[in-house]
């Protein structure tokens, strides 16, 4: 029996090289998309997913909150009683994709040229293939891990997680017994910043999610008629005051690791927290690597739906506008302040769904780990901190006490945008990547 102390690199047979190809095409394959306002289905793909894991030897429990919105949970026991416990989890769900715009239909799960083409290939059911295919070879092999492992797959983490993550954080805590850390999206891909500079941004905090409804309230009336409280010009005002707000830098631990680690890769002697640096003159100086960082260095507030009126010659009492908000940790109470002070007295404003941000230490062994882990199979490449813009699961897990990281191994050619992947047209992943993943995950999981 081998244990979780096997330092063989080499790590999985050639069958989960095959399988993690099979089960990323075969998952894109299964429609789930999710649409917002319960409208999606994952059961198919959680059925697909419990049944591999139940041939490895496991026993997965298929949960619902909502008929069709199906998580599956499993737990592999390790070697040590005693060690806390690790949380693996991906979601089943996906965003839309309209057929027309894309190279090969999005559902296909077409391998065309070394290339596993379809939406979810990289959010994200190529990492949830990779788990199958690592927890199979085990088996095959009679491996077990160090400490146990929990391999959670959600439903509805597209929408509120509500009947995901959310539901099995409030619902099931018990599953999540000893589990004080937890790794899965964004995060462990290959970032090429600049000829000879490959970055793996492993995932160590994310911003917190502010999604905001704006009502303004005036008077009805005729079009043809002077109003000076009408509530579509009040609302319009308070959006534009919104869209152009330029909020202030606000530095995390993370994204100060992140500067640093950065800059001293580009020959920059950088004190990041330092009073009075200059953050974006910074940004100026580390040419594509800066994309990694930009977006987290503030807070931010992005209008992007509008609902009003239904006549043009009639001026509605009430106007409707949505805002994408996000937060960095520690902020907010500036947040709130600063919208009262942009929204102003005549438009009201709420959240329409709120999840925390989220901090891990980039200081701890499990980060020296995942690094270890990227290293082994690409000692060129540059681990750096980072984190996320948006939002994963790892919010709702954060209520059970467990510190998340973002660990999605992918090893990206040049010119591939992994960023466009997301949410994008022709959403793909080289098989090369896969193999790259499966080998780092396989190693990370037994060193852990």
């Amino acid at each position: 029996m081998h244990t979780g102390n096997n330092d063989d690199v080499s790590g999985v047979d050639h069958l989960a090289l095959d399988e993690v190809v099979t089960f990323t095409s075969e998952l894109i394959r299964i429609d789930t998309t999710n649409r917002g306002g319960g409208d999606c289905r994952e059961r198919p793909a959680a059925e697909y997913a419990a049944e591999r894991l139940a041939d490895a030897g496991l026993e997965p429990m298929l949960l619902e909150r909502t008929k069709g919105r199906t998580n599956v949970v499993a737990r592999i026991e390790g070697t040590d009683p005693s060690a806390d416990a690790l949380l693996v989890h991906g979601h089943l769900d996906v965003v839309p994709a309209e057929p027309a715009d894309w190279t090969v239909h999005p559902f296909s799960g077409e391998v065309r040229d070394g290339v596993v083409w379809g939406r979810g290939a990289v959010d994200m059911k190529n990492m949830d293939a990779m788990v199958l295919a690592v927890v199979r070879a085990w088996r095959r092999a009679g491996i077990r891990p160090r400490r146990d492992i929990v391999i959670a797959y959600t439903a509805d983490e597209e929408a509120s997680a509500e009947d995901g993550s959310g539901f099995l954080a409030d619902h099931h805590p018990e599953l999540f017994e000893g589990c004080t850390e937890g790794i899965s999206e964004s995060g462990a891909f290959s970032f090429h910043a600049a000829p000879g500079m490959t970055l793996y941004p492993i995932g160590a905090g994310e911003r917190g999610t502010a999604w905001l409804k704006l009502t303004a309230h005036g008077r009805a009336g005729h079009g043809s008629k002077v109003n000076r409280t009408n509530a579509v010009t009040r609302l319009a005002a308070a959006i534009a005051r919104i869209g152009e707000y330029e909020w202030p830098v606000r530095l995390t631990p993370t994204v100060r690791a992140a500067l640093s680690e950065l800059a001293a890769l580009h020959g920059l002697t950088v004190d990041a927290g330092a009073p009075g640096l200059d953050v974006d003159a910074l940004l100026d100086k580390l040419g594509r690597a800066a994309l990694l960082v930009e977006p987290v260095v503030r807070n931010s507030t992005n209008p992007t739906m509008l609902e009003a009126g239904y006549k043009v010659n009639v001026i509605p009492g009430h106007a409707t506008a949505y805002v994408d908000g996000r937060m960095l940790p520690g902020t907010e109470d500036e947040f709130r302040e600063t919208l009262d002070r942009l929204t102003g007295p005549d438009v009201d404003w709420e959240f329409l769904h709120r999840e925390v941000a989220l901090e891990a230490p980039v200081d701890s062994p499990t980060f020296a780990r995942l690094r270890a882990a990227i290293e082994a199979f690409d000692p060129d490449g540059r681990v750096v901190p980072y984190c996320t813009s948006g939002g994963t699961d790892a919010k709702q897990f954060s209520r059970l006490g467990i510190t998340g990281y973002g660990f999605t191994p992918l090893k990206l050619p040049e010119g591939f945008d992994y960023g466009a992947m997301f949410h994008g047209v022709d959403e793909r992943v080289p098989v090369d990547a896969l193999h790259f993943g499966v080998r780092v995950l396989d190693r990370y999981l037994k060193s852990a």
